[in-house]
């Protein structure tokens, strides 16, 4: 009874005059949000694409994750997809709603909220691929790696499943340093294949070094995803999936895990920054790079300026000039670069830890447009 009081009496606060559309903008394969608001500080967001179908999805919301509690909260999502979008698609409009509802029911964020919303989304896809299988296969074979963060009265909860990466950047003695937040799951990593053979002992061939790069099942570089039913599950590896997806002997445990890895870290002032991307920027800048430019750089356009840089890194490593590269199309862009979207996260201490909320609420999901601006 108390709580469906102070409901009554909170609602109204979120109740929103009017929207406006917030997407960004659109110039040929790159999209970018130069700059906003989220609920400790500025945001600037971008991507580009690379595959013929962009494979990539993201997402910034700020807004009181629980309306019984007026406390700021910004979630990023970053969903690097393989083998098709749908996976991320699907994860962009599923996550956010279902770490609300964990929140809500638990009256708090927390690690435990933040894997079951993870688990939940994961049965949400597969359920998805058994109502349609007999009529599309082959969304067992897609998946996404899944990056979120969120920062929660001064606490930000990084979770990870595949190879996107969080990170921060500090300010130490005067310096600007990198310090990586999230844990990968690439079978180049050697742990990674270490935990893949304790996990799989009766399984010789659980990671395979296949055209100099590793591979589990000599299918996949990633570990941990959320979708890849095929690996999850023997019901999904079997006819009519194409037989490229199949595998010849059977297995009686999921392949691929989509437990997240998860790192709490509570905030400070000398915490500056934080920098989400999808695995794309990391091929080819550093964690120290990627923050120096950031630290170096005005804020407005950030996120643009790092997909810039690591398109130019691409291009030299091609020799080619990165102007002729922007040239080239989707498609066959892949064979430069992958798909990179970046999201910045500017750290202002004073709205860290402040427990009222009193901006706009947000939800912007790159690269499409779906986006509003909520105006109290």
């Amino acid at each position: 009874m108390v709580g469906q009081t102070v409901m009554r009496i909170v609602r109204p606060c979120f109740k929103p005059d009017h929207q406006l559309a917030v997407g960004g903008t659109r110039d040929g394969l790159l999209w970018y949000k130069d700059t906003g608001r989220h609920a400790c500080g500025d945001f600037s967001m971008a991507l580009v694409q690379a595959n013929n179908l962009l494979e990539d999805a993201s997402q910034v919301e700020a807004a009181p994750l629980l309306l019984s509690h007026s406390s700021s909260t910004t979630f990023v999502g970053i969903y690097d997809g393989h083998g098709g979008p749908e996976t991320a698609h699907f994860i962009a409009q599923h996550f956010f709603p279902n770490l609300k509802k964990f929140a809500t029911e638990q009256q708090t964020v927390s690690v435990d909220v933040i894997r079951k919303s993870y688990a939940a989304t994961e049965e949400g896809f597969l359920n998805l691929v058994r109502k349609q299988w007999l009529i599309k296969p082959q969304l067992a074979s897609v998946g996404s790696c899944c990056l979120v963060g969120i920062i929660n009265e001064g606490v930000l909860y990084v979770a990870n499943t595949g190879d996107s990466r969080a990170v921060l950047g500090r300010l130490e003695r005067g310096v600007i340093k990198a310090v990586q937040l999230s844990a990968e799951h690439n079978a180049s990593i050697e742990s990674v294949r270490e935990e893949l053979r304790q996990f799989h002992p009766d399984d010789p061939r659980i990671v395979v070094l296949k055209h100099n790069v590793w591979r589990v099942k000599g299918l996949i570089q990633v570990s941990r995803t959320l979708g890849d039913a095929y690996l999850k599950s023997t019901e999904f590896n079997r006819e009519p999936l194409l037989a490229r997806f199949r595998l010849s002997e059977p297995f009686h445990k999921p392949i691929l895990s989509p437990e997240p890895s998860i790192e709490v870290h509570k905030l400070c002032t000398e915490d500056q920054f934080v920098i989400f991307a999808s695995d794309g920027l990391w091929e080819h800048l550093t964690n120290q790079e990627a923050v120096d430019i950031v630290n170096c750089a005005p804020r407005n356009g950030i996120a643009r300026r790092l997909i810039k840089a690591a398109l130019r890194e691409a291009a030299k490593k091609r020799e080619m000039r990165y102007s002729d590269l922007k040239k080239i199309d989707r498609g066959v862009r892949r064979h430069f670069h992958d798909d990179i979207t970046v999201v910045v996260l500017f750290l202002d201490s004073a709205l860290v830890g402040k427990r009222f909320y009193g901006g706009p609420l947000l939800s912007l999901r790159g690269g499409d447009g779906a986006s509003t601006l909520t105006q109290k």
